[in-house]
């Protein structure tokens, strides 16, 4: 069924996702857990978001479990309630940065440990779908209500260290951003703020940093008020993901965000260390281990990523898509912990983050190309694996196929499936903007043949 994707549920409320369903999932989703005595659920702005909280509490009450309504609440938020209240797992309701039609739910394990296509949704599904969800108990749960966002504010602040105070422009697309930003007040950090009303259905712009163009008005109001804003920051719909911009109103790349972030950890954390995705610039590998830390490569995806974290104690990993994942958020997002970091460099430096950038752009990058492809998308990752294997300096699949002819021919790419449509997708860099160019038309070319 279309609404159980590789990282949580999702789809259009009234649809193929209802009410109905919801309570299906909360009993699926309790048996799968086990015996789970207690589950933090979150909610987003969503006008749909209240029936079905209500519906998966009922599911979950029904099958004895202990429901901690932690009520409207950013997904960061709800990784932290379930980080700190400890309970047996958490469920945040939301459709993240999708339009007002969407809504959906992201599964976590206790200790914000996610539940992905690869290790549950999968379960969920069948058992949703063949009605196998077990019998309710004899005794129901309760439904206690618990507010996380003060203890979570104090959290975030205690990543504050700016060497002066910094006053910024925040976009929060009139969604779960605002919660975020309890934590900076009260800190020698200052905003002004475009929508910031809680509105369901997102009436100025779509609620996602990726689209450029949702970025006009944040980059409109730094513009129109030159020296007055350190920065800009743009929160998707749920606040696990953040865009920013700098002084001048220009787009800072994700990957970048990674490398500053990282930069600032790694002063109080020297040797630890830092993920990044394998569609990040070289220069974050670099920049991280100029740094003093040991830089990390991971495959796309946050079950994945978080993963890799635990396993390999990370403290910080960043993600092309303006996901930032902190140890110290119990290896989750938070977009107001990268936004505070952010600061501190900022602060620290003495100089705007137009200059701080400025270094970073030292390679030229192809950005992220799809080719929708006729045949099996697999074969096509073959045949760039069988074309470049025998001479490439190092061919290998963490995700898709990647080749790294960085250090003798100055290139390196990825290339990989989508995992819901036919289409590749090739990320490229290159040491000069004309090598980028003769890379990128032979790949795809290749990818397209």
């Amino acid at each position: 069924m279309g609404i159980f994707k590789a990282y949580d549920i999702r789809g259009i409320y009234g649809q193929e996702l209802t009410d109905d369903m919801f309570y299906k999932i909360a009993r699926a989703y309790a048996r799968f857990l086990g015996t789970p005595k207690k589950i933090v659920v979150a909610r987003d702005i969503r006008p749909h978001s209240e029936p079905l909280f209500a519906a998966f509490a009922r599911g979950l009450n029904e099958m004895g479990v202990d429901v901690i309504d932690v009520g409207h609440a950013s997904t960061p938020i709800s990784y932290f309630a379930n980080g700190t209240l400890h309970p047996d797992g958490s469920v945040m309701i939301t459709a993240s940065h999708n339009t007002k039609e969407w809504n959906g739910c992201k599964l976590c394990r206790a200790n914000a440990v996610p539940i992905s296509g690869a290790n549950g949704i999968k379960d969920i599904e069948r058992m949703v779908m063949g009605n196998d969800l077990g019998e309710p108990a004899a005794t129901k749960g309760t439904i206690t209500k618990v507010d996380v966002l003060a203890d979570y504010a104090r959290h975030v602040r205690t990543f504050e260290h700016m060497a002066k105070p910094l006053h910024v422009a925040c976009d929060f697309a009139n969604g779960m951003g605002i919660c975020e930003a309890a934590a900076f007040k009260g800190s020698p950090l200052t905003y002004d703020g475009l929508f910031e009303e809680f509105d369901g259905a997102f009436p100025n712009h779509d609620a996602n940093p990726l689209k450029t163009e949702t970025l006009k008005d944040l980059q409109a109001l730094v513009r129109a008020n030159p020296g007055k804003y350190a920065f800009g920051v743009a929160f998707d719909g749920d606040a696990d993901r953040a865009g920013f911009i700098d002084e001048k109103g220009e787009i800072i790349p994700m990957d970048f965000m990674t490398a500053l972030i990282s930069e600032d950890l790694l002063q109080s954390n020297p040797g630890a260390a830092c993920f990044y995705d394998l569609r990040s610039s070289k220069v974050v590998d670099e920049t991280i281990a100029a740094a003093g830390g040991r830089p990390m490569m991971s495959r796309v995806g946050h079950s994945f990523i978080k993963a890799q974290m635990r396993e390999n104690d990370a403290i910080f990993a960043g993600e092309l898509s303006g996901h930032y994942y902190f140890k110290a958020n119990f290896t989750a997002e938070s977009s107001s912990m990268a936004t505070f970091a952010l600061a501190n460099i900022v602060s620290r430096s003495g100089k705007p983050l137009s200059e701080l950038i400025a270094p970073l752009r030292k390679y030229s990058q192809s950005g992220e190309i799809n080719s929708r492809v006729a045949g099996d998308p697999a074969e096509v990752l073959a045949r760039v694996k069988a074309t470049y294997a025998p001479t490439a300096e190092r061919v290998f699949e963490l995700d898709g196929v990647s080749v790294d002819n960085w250090s003798r021919d100055g290139w390196w790419c990825n290339v990989r499936m989508s995992n819901t449509e036919p289409l590749v997708r090739l990320n490229l860099e290159a040491k000069t903007p004309d090598l980028m160019a003769a890379k990128r038309d032979e790949l795809l070319a290749l990818i397209r043949a």
